[in-house]
């Protein structure tokens, strides 16, 4: 957002001391940003330090508040803002990070990190300085330690796992949270990587699919003299690209099903020095002091204050039959900025894979492409061996020494897939062992931790797309991203017609007659004007509410078993239910999905505030769950009856690598959270087309599409 300005010299002086402001304004003169034609920033400085001052410095000016929040979660101080409500997520992060802590990690980092972290901080709070009408709910001033708190750039984070409730009633003796069950359905995310042997021009492609909240990145190119030039999208308030490109090589990180997040029971001898058995040792568990402050309704802070406890395998979350459970992920803040950071400065595989030996990746696989030609799959670096007998998918028992993590397993021993002969990677949350077709790693030969996702219907999409093709092009894989199928409905829809053919001649069949012949006529595919889509996206989700699966079972299990483990009568009940809800909410069963489903932005406003009395966009891809690559999950809100999507498609961009780099690509809704802005909507229509524009990467791409050239602060 770009408020009012008003001196700088007059606010730097007032707002910082003045060997910090004259620091911050020295910094910001050698900065340059150009914002193109789309309000993207384009950031450049002498050295890296420099490029990431400007970096953070152009995202604040786009959505501040998005990143305040980000820090507030990150930090555990969300209460600050929100009140005593939040108190039970702070102590959840705080279980694990502290400030004591954190500025112990930076007085430990490399020179070259702290310099990073030594600009992020003064980007972000020359923004504060030179925009006095923004006003922080809690965050006035950023410390360079405070970027340790947020170095893994992905949506949530394995510390989401844990329950709040049992959290609050093991801690608070209570629990008035109101139920957040964690959410094993992957938001969903897709990438392909093509070899120069399959593509028309003999160039490496790569497509860049995450299927993140709205909202959740910016796009940036970030530039140095030193060698920094990459290009993609950026988590709020991040100095690194996360999925994205250089010149020379790119990266698309899916979120992974490897379990490599544990929960172990241990027996305790509890009292005010509580100790655990492990083995025939009694330990004494580690107390950590946690205050957490919170906002009244009056705008005054109170505080709660707790004493958590901790074994060698982590805190302790909750009780359960009489143990207690320790809760064990990693905890690498140092190496895992290194490695975020790092990644995008890399120009071959050899230099990634370098990068990945930090080994600090630990809930992302990623997929590459460079210009050299090479293409790969990697698991997640961060994976402790175990013993495969336990399944550790479940709380295993924490005082049998043998259920404990060992060292971490080597590259080497990851079902990872590099430059397979087949041509091509891909991975869409499945399981690994599809990523290059029948040139895939084998399940057999790894540890169940591996994987706990499975197949699920985009990958079998992706795979069907890649299977013997050949003359890729950029524009090819862009189709690709868009391509209608959904294998699913195809596997669960002629299920259902079989249920309706056995079913006996009487009102019943009659009545469902229509449906069902519109459902067997329909070719699987979306669009905005199909009105099979619409009765068969209710059926499916009225058929997941029929097979009651667990809540902890990941979505890509029951949707392979969801047509098996129902039955013919539970299918055609679940139509019936479809058709009634399509009646009672639009009129009509037939109605085409482009009046369900849409796409909205009004408000500036993290969670926004649907209405259907305002404009929105329809949307003609679906839900991926059924196996549309291109995803939107959307569902009624507010008392809705249209259909608005919060996450799925955030941004996508097709990348073509040669001696230059060719990439076009689209974010959803636009580049500010300034409603005021132009860049606040425009790229609505492209998001639901799927009609991605160019990337301007060179200088020269640039020209005719400047909008503005300055300094931070100016």
């Amino acid at each position: 957002m770009r408020p009012l300005l008003i001196s700088s010299a007059f606010l730097l002086i007032a707002a910082a001391p003045a060997p910090e402001a004259s620091l911050w304004k020295e910094q910001a003169a050698r900065v340059s940003i150009v914002r193109d034609d789309w309000g993207i920033a384009h950031i450049e400085g002498p050295t890296d330090a420099d490029a990431v001052f400007g970096m953070i410095y152009a995202q604040a000016e786009d959505d501040f508040p998005r990143i305040e929040a980000n820090y507030l979660t990150a930090l555990g101080r969300t209460a600050e803002a929100d009140g005593e409500g939040a108190i039970w997520q702070d102590l959840r992060v705080r279980l694990y990070v502290s400030e004591t802590e954190l500025k112990a990690d930076y007085s430990a980092s490399p020179d070259w990190l702290k310099k990073l972290m030594d600009s992020w901080a003064a980007g972000l709070n020359y923004y504060l300085a030179t925009h006095p009408t923004v006003k922080p709910r809690v965050l006035t001033r950023f410390e360079p330690w405070m970027a340790l708190s947020f170095t893994e750039g992905s949506i949530g984070g394995d510390i989401e796992r844990i329950d709040l409730q049992q959290l609050e009633r093991f801690y608070g003796g209570t629990a008035k949270t109101a139920a957040v069950p964690f959410d094993p359905d992957p938001r969903g995310s897709n990438g392909i990587a093509i070899a120069p042997g399959l593509t028309k021009d003999g160039k490496a492609l790569l497509l860049i699919n995450p299927h993140t909240s709205f909202f959740f990145r910016a796009e940036q190119q970030v530039t140095s003299g030193q060698g920094l030039n990459a290009y993609g999208a950026a988590t709020w308030g991040q100095f690194f690209i996360y999925q994205g490109f250089n010149g020379r090589a790119g990266w698309m990180h899916t979120s992974s099903g490897v379990d490599n997040v544990d929960e172990f029971a241990f027996d305790v001898s509890p009292g005010k020095q509580p100790r655990y058995r492990y083995g025939n040792v009694w330990r004494p568990m580690s107390a950590r002091p946690v205050t957490i402050r919170y906002r009244l309704a009056d705008g005054k802070l109170a505080s709660r204050s707790f004493t958590s406890w901790r074994t060698h395998r982590g805190p302790i979350v909750r009780a359960e039959n009489g143990r207690w459970i320790a809760f064990a992920m990693m905890d690498r803040p140092v190496q895992a900025l290194q490695q975020s950071f790092l990644r995008t400065r890399a120009t071959d595989l050899s230099s990634f894979l370098s990068v990945a030996r930090l080994q600090a990746n630990s809930s992302n696989n990623t997929i590459y492409a460079d210009a050299d030609g090479r293409v790969a799959y990697l698991h997640p670096q961060f994976v402790p061996t175990r013993n495969d007998r336990f399944d550790y998918t479940k709380v295993v028992d924490g005082s049998d020494p043998a259920t404990d993590w060992g060292g971490l397993h080597g590259l080497t021993d990851l079902p990872s897939v590099i430059s397979p002969p087949n041509g091509w990677v891909t991975n869409s949350n499945n399981w690994p062992y599809s990523a290059a077709g029948a040139f895939s790693a084998k399940p057999q030969m790894f540890p169940k931790y591996m994987d706990s996702f499975g197949e699920n219907y985009r990958g079998i999409h992706a795979q069907k797309l890649l299977e013997r093709s050949r003359g890729w092009t950029l524009e090819g894989l862009q189709r690709a991203a868009y391509d209608s199928d959904q294998p699913g409905f195809a596997v669960l829809v002629p299920q259902l017609v079989a249920a309706w053919d056995g079913l006996a001649e009487g009102p019943r069949k009659e009545a469902l007659a229509e449906p069902v012949n519109s459902l067997r006529q329909w070719d699987y595919r979306w669009s905005g004007q199909s009105e099979a889509q619409s009765l068969a996206i209710f059926w499916g989700e009225a058929l997941r509410k029929a097979l009651n699966a667990p809540e902890s079972e990941p979505s890509n299990k029951v949707m392979m078993r969801l047509g098996r483990d129902t039955s013919a009568e539970q299918k055609l009940a679940a139509l019936e239910q479809a058709i009634a809800r399509l009646q009672r909410d639009f009129g009509n069963w037939q109605v085409p999905w482009g009046e369900i489903n849409r796409y909205q932005r009004i408000s500036p406003a993290i969670a926004q505030p649907f209405s259907d009395s305002a404009p929105s966009l329809p949307v003609p891809f679906a839900y991926g769950i059924y196996g549309s690559l291109a995803s939107s999950n959307a569902a009624p809100r507010n008392g809705s009856k249209r259909w608005y999507g919060t996450s799925g498609n955030s941004f996508v961009a097709v990348v073509e690598f040669g001696d230059r780099v060719t990439a076009r690509a689209v974010s959803t809704g636009g580049q500010s959270g300034d409603p005021s802005s132009k860049h606040f909507n425009d790229q609505a229509g492209r998001y639901a087309a799927g009609d991605l524009r160019p990337v301007y990467f060179y200088p020269e791409d640039l020209l005719g599409h400047i909008e503005r050239r300055y300094h931070p602060g100016e």
